[in-house]
């Protein structure tokens, strides 16, 4: 079970790389991503997964928050 969060992670990682037209799209994509990633980094006790992860999470919201609010 555990591998399957990280294999899910790693796909919505790879995902947000292929989109190409909808930056919103591709930020929600990678922050899907990133958040199973941090999941996983629990489950198997890698801080080197979690920190970077959680940054990332940190940054797509604030991406995703400017683009909305620019649409606006």
């Amino acid at each position: 079970m555990i591998d399957i969060i990280g294999y899910a992670a790693s796909l919505f990682v790879v995902l947000s790389f292929l989109i190409k037209d909808n930056l919103v799209y591709i930020r929600l994509t990678n922050l899907v991503g990133c958040a199973l990633f941090v999941v996983y980094g629990f489950l198997i006790n890698s801080i080197p997964v979690i920190l970077p992860n959680s940054f990332l999470i940190i940054v797509q919201i604030v991406y995703i928050w400017r683009e909305l609010r620019k649409k606006k």
